[in-house]
């Protein structure tokens, strides 16, 4: 088992990651009469994009022997209706320097190909952008 969910009531959940035992907790968003007190689901499911794309890029990094500590990603996630789901991720990752173009373009694709990208909808629109030093 990866993990485990359990419905608190008032529109909240907890998370425990089995292995660790390491828990976080979500509730609705107030745009669905939630309190907006943690993340949403959704807001869960665009932090594991930006989550993955800078493991990954980690990963490959420590490969090239580059330097990537402190990068960052800013995510916003827009929302549609009819069904409701999430239709857009806009996403800067901002490395803390620049890199010749070579390593820029391995980091990129590498974040571009990683498994959370490839499990998401391929109709929810993905504007990512990365910004160097």
């Amino acid at each position: 088992m990866t993990s485990k969910i359990t419905y608190n009531g008032n529109l909240r959940t907890t998370c425990e990651h089995i292995k660790s035992g390491n828990t976080f907790i979500t509730d609705a968003p107030t745009d669905n009469n939630g309190k907006g007190e943690a993340f949403s689901p959704t807001d869960t499911v665009v932090t594991a994009l930006a989550s993955c794309m800078l493991t990954v890029m980690g990963i490959k990094a420590d490969q090239l022997n580059v330097d990537m500590i402190n990068a960052t990603a800013e995510v916003v996630k827009t929302m549609a209706s009819n069904p409701r789901r999430i239709s857009k991720i806009d996403m800067v990752v901002k490395l803390p320097k620049s890199y010749d173009e070579k390593t820029k373009s391995i980091l990129e694709h590498t974040a571009n190909t990683c498994p959370v990208h490839f499990s998401l909808h391929p109709d929810i629109e993905k504007n990512i952008s990365f910004v160097y030093g």
